[in-house]
């Protein structure tokens, strides 16, 4: 691929400055752009660019020195991995996983759990408006089976990291009552988790309830997802060996495949750099070939490979296509969708949802 320049980070001058002195130290060129000639200490856009070829250990020498500068302020950088649950039919497999890939990434777990209450009976006296106590004891009996499932939960969990079933990571509880998918995605606006590992229902379960509510959150949520089916029989995070990601030659996605590397890495790792287009062409080829150049060469002991998969618009051909080579994980990155294109134009993780049994960890770079 062309050894362009890509946007490393967006910093203040001053901090542009510093990343870029200690880049050229490890031998990586570096500009910055956007800068105010007048009044450079003024300048709080400042863009950090470096060759396209560098961005791997560049990202990882930009994270270890805000890293540092955050422990010399004396703050502590919480890590967090989300877990939705629906205690009246939830995916035990979202707890192995979310312990798992918290464990890997040193993070503590919440696990969210969202109630519902039905609409009260509301009656009107003298514009006043009022409700029955039978209404205020649903609402008490709906609140009190709640806590008694979030302790039910808690001991399970408590038993199972004291038999070894899970790794003794950190966790808590959040309560709130709503609709699902508007709590969880409120959750990750506040507190910016690391990961979300929600459950499916896959394609072999006609209920879609699960899988609706997962596929508006990957789509509205700004952090990654990882999005385990019911029905499927992966052992846990170390039996992922192989992983599929579906590129689009966005430069984006260079930045989401290190983050599915850096999520997933271990021996005998290997990915496949799909690309579904409704026509082969030539140049389709060639870029892929680069992608995986690219990688090999940045890590060494990562096994890559690509293919031409024919038809974005046709899930189904992913799908077959990763069932027959048996992959782990299906990986891609995922812009940000409003409403409106949600309704009327749904992304790949929406349609995937429902033609895979396979799981799904979706980026938003």
């Amino acid at each position: 691929m062309e050894n362009k320049l890509v946007t490393l980070a967006i910093r203040t001058y001053q901090r542009a400055q510093m990343i870029k002195s200690v880049l050229e130290q490890e031998g990586i060129e570096t500009v910055i752009h956007n800068l105010n000639l007048e009044n450079p200490e003024m300048a709080v856009g400042v863009r950090v660019r470096i060759r396209e070829n560098d961005l791997p250990r560049a990202l990882k020498i930009v994270e270890d020195m805000e890293s540092a500068w955050e422990e010399e302020r004396g703050e502590k950088v919480l890590r967090r991995v989300l877990i939705p649950l629906d205690f009246a039919d939830y995916n035990p497999k979202t707890i192995d996983f979310g312990f798992q890939m918290a464990e890997n990434i040193g993070a503590e777990v919440t696990l969210l759990y969202v109630y519902f209450s039905p609409a009260f009976t509301i009656s009107m006296n003298n514009d006043v408006s009022t409700y029955t106590i039978s209404d205020g004891e649903l609402l008490r009996r709906i609140i009190s089976s709640a806590n008694a499932d979030v302790e039910n939960m808690g001991n399970l969990i408590r038993r199972r990291i004291a038999a070894g079933e899970l790794p003794a990571m950190k966790f808590n509880f959040e309560l709130k009552e709503g609709v699902p998918e508007d709590q969880i995605l409120d959750f990750c606006k506040r507190t910016s988790p690391d990961l979300v590992v929600m459950g499916t229902r896959g394609k072999k379960i006609s209920n879609e309830l699960i899988g609706s509510v997962t596929a508006e959150v990957i789509e509205s949520c700004g952090v990654p997802v990882f999005a385990v089916p019911e029905m499927n029989d992966l052992a846990g995070l170390r039996a992922i060996k192989k992983i599929a990601f579906i590129t689009n030659f966005d430069q984006k996605d260079l930045i989401a495949i290190d983050k599915v590397i850096a999520t997933f890495e271990q021996e005998e790792l290997e990915i496949t750099f799909i690309h579904a287009s409704d026509k082969k062409q030539k140049w389709d080829e060639i870029m892929l070939t680069g992608i995986k150049t690219y990688f090999s060469n940045h890590y060494p002991r990562l096994k890559t490979n690509y293919q031409l998969v024919e038809s974005t618009d046709s899930p189904e051909k992913i799908s077959r296509f990763i069932e027959a080579t048996k992959v782990d994980v299906l990986a891609f990155n995922s812009r940000r969708k409003n409403l409106f294109s949600r309704i009327f134009n749904p992304g790949l993780a929406y349609k995937m949802i429902y033609q895979t049994n396979v799981p799904l960890f979706v980026t938003h770079v």
